[in-house]
């Protein structure tokens, strides 16, 4: 009996319900519905397989486990301030930064992101330099040290971290490292091993039950964070690993943006990773004072500011709206990839033809193929728009910063596409401060040296070859 057209028609029938689930049962912006259509009718068997792991949304239960988890006293804070920028006596300082209170309210009603304005900021766009210091401030830490990074590797670097880590443990020192099972997959058994004995407390975001097999591949936590002693903070782009030292001969000199932060800021990064590790834990972070020990030092404005799928709002790329429609002078923009959706790239747009100089900064080089063709087709329009774009030459551009005006600015670990959108958990610091946000101007402007400009005519002169992967990567840029 030959069953061939049986199974054949099961997997048509599969398809055809999977269809109409993801048409009437979850609520997907079109353009994604569309591309999932014609991955299933194009690939009838492999698509069903590659929904269920890169397709599926996460469920109800597991987004309402992660909302239940205690604010830790932020809530009567949050509506403090919301209620002081709606009566008009919020202080916000300096001059500049008032036309921003917009912004300020936004992320305080869709994010609970208190707003402190006693923070000093140091900015590193250098691995070698970022690490040292890291590494300086772990080696003092008196009572705690907690770290989240999406990518853990067994390396130069990773080893040094170990040795630090243990040390420290060893001495009494609280210190918990969570790290994204994916993006740290390759991660060894026995460096984990050896961290644990030593008395650091490990866990991974969303693990695999299967080795190498994760059902949860699209659901990420992307963020970086350090916390040392509740006082000293760490957030950016840069994950743990050789390459961003440089050390990497395919991708040369890692060009990156981290942020070392003193002042309350610290205190809402804390809370940051408090959240996430009792996601990720069963021996779960009780409120203590000793984990908030941040003082006022400094004049800069900052908002701690969380996105991912567990959100009902893009928080994040709501933040990254309002700033460039804000923009007056200029707009910034460094990315690894440029993916955006229809809102931000219209954003963009009307920016660009209301006078607005927008730049934007991307590698010379993919570490995803799809993701760097998908960016060049995108990065198109905003030349036909008439946005300058700059080509990294020197290494690889991996920072996250978005710049309006040299008054206002944003650092994280949120790229402009879809996944950080709506798929990675994320966090990014935005900024208010017209000193900082003027570094990170300069900071753009030198990395111009190193850059090649694409112009429009450029860009048009493009292989066919070229136009075709442009073309079936911006097809399928909705599910990248």
């Amino acid at each position: 009996m030959n069953i061939l057209p049986y199974i054949l028609t099961f997997i048509l029938g599969l398809n055809v319900l999977l269809a109409l689930a993801i048409i009437f049962l979850e609520r997907r912006d079109a353009s994604a519905t569309w591309a999932w259509l014609m991955v299933l009718l194009f690939l009838p068997i492999a698509g069903f397989l590659l929904y269920l792991v890169f397709g599926r949304r996460l469920s109800n239960k597991e987004i309402f486990t992660w909302d239940k988890k205690s604010r830790l006293g932020l809530l009567t804070a949050v509506q403090d301030q919301l209620a002081a920028i709606k009566e008009d006596r919020l202080a916000v300082h300096p001059k500049a930064i008032i036309p921003y209170e917009d912004l300020i309210y936004m992320h305080l009603k869709n994010n609970d992101a208190l707003l402190s304005q006693n923070n000093e900021v140091e900015v590193y766009t250098d691995g070698q330099k970022k690490f040292h210091a890291l590494i300086e401030d772990i080696e003092k830490a008196e009572d705690h040290i907690h770290l989240l990074y999406y990518i853990l590797r067994d390396d130069n670097l990773g080893q040094r971290l170990a040795e630090v880590l243990m040390r420290k443990a060893r001495e009494g020192v609280e210190v918990k490292l969570l790290y994204d099972d994916m993006g740290s997959r390759l991660l060894t058994r026995g460096y984990k091993r050896k961290l644990k004995e030593a008395g650091v407390q490990v866990e991974s975001f969303f693990p695999s039950f299967i080795p190498k097999v994760n059902l949860k591949i699209n659901y990420r936590n992307h963020r970086k964070l350090a916390i040392i002693d509740g006082e000293i903070g760490y957030i950016g782009g840069f994950n743990i690993g050789d390459e961003y030292l440089g050390f990497n001969k395919r991708f040369g000199y890692w060009r990156d943006t981290h942020l070392r932060v003193e002042g309350e800021a610290v205190n809402n990064m804390q809370t940051r990773f408090i959240l996430d590790w009792n996601q990720a834990s069963r021996r779960d972070i009780v409120y203590e004072n000793r984990y908030y020990q941040a003082k006022p030092k400094g004049d800069v404005g900052m908002q701690i500011v969380s996105s991912g799928p567990d959100s009902e709002w893009e928080q994040i790329k709501h933040g990254y709206l309002k700033m460039i429609l804000s923009a007056k002078e200029y707009v910034y923009i460094q990315t690894p990839y440029f993916i955006p959706d229809d809102s931000l790239l219209d954003a963009l747009r009307v920016a660009v033809l209301s006078g607005v100089d927008v730049r934007i900064m991307i590698p010379n080089k993919p570490d995803h193929p799809f993701v760097y063709w998908a960016t060049f087709s995108n990065i198109g329009d905003m030349l036909k728009a008439g946005a300058t774009i700059y080509v990294y030459q020197k290494g690889f551009l991996h920072a996250k910063t978005l710049v309006v005006d040299g008054n206002i600015a944003s650092v994280g670990t949120a790229n402009i596409d879809v996944r950080s959108f709506r798929l990675n958990f994320e966090v990014n610091a935005f900024i208010y401060n017209p000193d900082v946000s003027q570094l990170l101007a300069d900071r753009f402007h030198e990395d111009i040296v190193e850059s090649t400009e694409l112009t429009f005519k450029l860009y048009q002169s493009r292989s066919k070859w070229i136009r075709f992967k442009e073309a079936i990567s911006r097809l399928l840029s909705p599910i990248l």
